[in-house]
């Protein structure tokens, strides 16, 4: 259930932030990078659980109906990636000589390939473009990269200009 406190934490926080119409301190991001999605945790969407009768309904709370709905409809399939698996990417896009561009992230969660992109990959960068379905999750994912090209769509609706991306990754 740490999973679990971790992403409600980060959602309060998310939520208090947009409230207040400000951005993230340092302890703030780092209370969102925390966020993991729902993947893996589909008992506290399960009224019939007793053992997370407490989380069902906090979490019926806490969202609201269409995000509640999204974050369920997300157990199946919001697993992020790891950061070994990212890690392995990015060797992979070097020896492919990848030396800097536009990036795009179709399905990009909070972010977790942006945050773990390699320092000396980090400053040839020129943009970044992160497309996520989830409200909850991409509105952590600008709060994180304030920076960066956030959107909150399916990649399916999202208007990328041809010939606009060097690189796009993800799982």
């Amino acid at each position: 259930k740490s999973r679990y406190k971790a992403n409600v934490e980060a959602i309060r926080t998310v939520k208090r932030l947009i409230a207040e119409g400000r951005y993230a301190t340092t302890e703030e991001q780092e209370t969102l990078s925390r966020y993991v999605g729902w993947g893996g945790i589909a008992n506290a969407f399960d009224e019939s659980k007793s053992e997370w009768a407490k989380e069902y309904a906090e979490l019926k709370e806490l969202l609201t109906n269409e995000e509640y709905e999204s974050a369920r409809g997300s157990t199946l399939n919001a697993h992020y990636t790891s950061i070994e698996v990212i890690r392995a990417m990015y060797n992979a896009l070097g020896k492919l000589g990848f030396e800097g561009g536009r990036m795009l992230e179709p399905a990009s969660g909070v972010g977790n390939f942006v945050g773990a992109m390699p320092a000396e990959m980090r400053g040839k960068v020129k943009s970044w473009t992160m497309v996520e379905l989830d409200q909850v999750t991409g509105s952590i994912a600008k709060y994180l990269y304030p920076n960066n090209d956030v959107r909150v769509q399916g990649f399916e609706a999202a208007i990328i200009p041809d010939n606009y991306m060097d690189v796009a990754v993800g799982n």
